[in-house]
């Protein structure tokens, strides 16, 4: 029994890896392949120059809701529905992952919402370092409640389970007594 609970949890943590370096390639790089050399040289010319790096960030949105209004106004669009929605769905089994990895499955709601945050803070965060999107505090909100939604698949499958096992049980228990 130990041995296939070991093997669940290294399936799991090869999934939640996998998922990473897909969530990763998929928000930095854009679908695009970037070398290494390439990622050196951003990162050597902005750090070098701070200003440059500024002139990043100030590109950004800072406006908590501002992205997510627009969008919303302009859903008959494919991109920005998309932005929308899949920055929601894309953080959905990051939440999951966070549950499923934690012992017992006792990560709270609050350690989800700061491993969420704290992961779209370093994405939004190196995609301005490396020039390679921009930070959009947006992103950060849609990420961190896909996040939390994930959360709250696997509490409510848990419930259910627990529910359904619970009634089971006491349905079984009653035939043995009936008997």
């Amino acid at each position: 029994m130990k041995i296939v609970k070991l093997m669940n949890k290294l399936i799991v943590f090869a999934l939640f890896a996998f998922y990473l370096y897909a969530i990763i390639r998929v928000i930095l790089f854009k679908f695009r392949f970037r070398d290494l050399t390439y990622l050196t040289d951003q990162l050597q010319t902005n750090l070098g120059n701070p200003v440059h790096l500024i002139n990043e960030f100030k590109m950004g949105n800072f406006i908590p809701f501002k992205t997510i209004f627009l969008n919303s106004h302009r859903l008959s669009s494919w991109p920005d529905f998309s932005n929308l929605v899949g920055n929601i769905v894309a953080f959905i089994p990051f939440g999951m992952f966070l549950i499923l990895l934690s012992k017992n499955r006792g990560m709270s709601f609050g350690g989800v919402f700061v491993g969420s945050f704290c992961f779209t803070l370093c994405i939004e965060s190196l995609q301005v370092v490396f020039s390679l999107g921009v930070f959009d505090v947006d992103d950060l909100i849609l990420n961190t409640f896909g996040g939390l939604l994930g959360y709250c698949a696997i509490k409510l499958c848990d419930t259910v389970y627990n529910k359904f096992i619970h009634t089971s049980s006491s349905i079984q228990d009653r035939e043995i007594v009936d008997k």
